[in-house]
């Protein structure tokens, strides 16, 4: 409607139904702000720790984080630990400290800063055997050579005057007649068909081995097998020879053979503790006989650096020489 005095519309006024309306929004809407501020100001700030896509804040940066203060803690207890002094290990045993009573009472009959003459060395070594059985008296003498040179290679054979105590098994690689003599001479093996397939089936039942300079050749296929076992005939060794019956008495009556070893040490069985100490004195100067005169040409140093006598399982006696 137009105002007859103004011309104008009159202005249209709100209800009074409608600003309660109004006031009611705004009541709301001061509501929710001071519920915005309580939550943003009763969160504690470690609760209130929000994580980042990426940066400091970032999941892995927190979790690298904790594992580099853990590996940090772990060092520090380590440090902790090491300054701690640890108890010293025990003292290692000897030798003698391990071994038995009866060795332990054996060696205090030894002086170990004290040479003993062949005689003395042998009398204590009957003494000192601990074992129940008749143990075997070893000789191991130490000489001043380079076996890789081949003419300070020490080797010969000796027939101990006493024997060795041992009952050797011969084996006698012959034909005809010469086997039919091997036999009557006292070898437990004689033959050359029977010996081969012994051979081919590597079989060895005996403890040396005798043939003579024109069936060698023929035994050349099984140097392999016989070789590594010290089996081989040699002609150093008076196992190729053209007297075989003799050569069959010197090794029934206790021939033996020595050669130096790697670290030039000759290592040999000279008898039996039942032997005596006389005896086995007999047999120990026959070696040493021996060995003395295979001394080489070329030798300018010591040759004989030391000696020592021992028995199965015993304590090593030094000799004097």
């Amino acid at each position: 409607m137009v105002d007859k005095k103004t011309g104008l519309k009159p202005k249209k006024v709100a209800s009074d139904e409608k600003k309660p309306k109004v006031a009611k929004k705004t009541e709301v809407k001061a509501e929710s702000e001071v519920v915005e501020e309580t939550t943003a100001t009763e969160v504690p700030e470690d609760e209130a720790k929000l994580t980042a896509k990426a940066g400091r804040r970032s999941a892995k940066a927190l979790k690298e984080a904790e594992e580099l203060q853990a590996k940090e803690a772990r060092k520090a207890s380590k440090v902790e630990t090491e300054a701690v002094p640890k108890k010293p290990a025990p003292k290692p045993r000897s030798r003698i400290e391990r071994a038995g009573k009866k060795y332990r009472e054996a060696v205090k009959l030894i002086d170990k800063d004290k040479a003993y003459s062949l005689a003395d060395a042998f009398e204590l070594a009957v003494k000192t055997s601990t074992v129940k059985f008749d143990a075997t008296v070893e000789l191991h003498v130490n000489l001043g050579v380079d076996p890789k040179m081949a003419d300070q290679n020490v080797r010969d054979s000796v027939t101990l005057p006493a024997g060795t105590g041992k009952s050797l098994r011969i084996a006698v690689f012959a034909e005809g007649d010469e086997a039919a003599k091997a036999k009557t001479a006292g070898a437990d093996i004689a033959g050359e068909a029977d010996l081969l397939a012994q051979l081919d089936k590597e079989e060895i039942n005996f403890d040396v081995l005798i043939t003579s300079p024109s069936l060698m050749a023929r035994l050349g296929k099984y140097a392999k097998l016989l070789g590594p076992k010290g089996l081989m005939p040699n002609p150093k060794s008076g196992t190729i020879t053209t007297d075989i019956p003799k050569a069959i008495k010197q090794a029934k009556a206790g021939r033996v053979e020595y050669r130096v070893d790697q670290a030039g040490i000759i290592h040999l069985g000279i008898g039996k503790v039942s032997f005596g100490a006389e005896k086995l004195q007999q047999n120990a100067e026959t070696v040493l006989t021996s060995i003395r005169a295979a001394k080489p040409a070329s030798l300018k140093d010591i040759y004989i650096k030391s000696a020592y006598v021992t028995t199965t399982m015993g304590p090593s006696i030094k000799v004097a020489l």
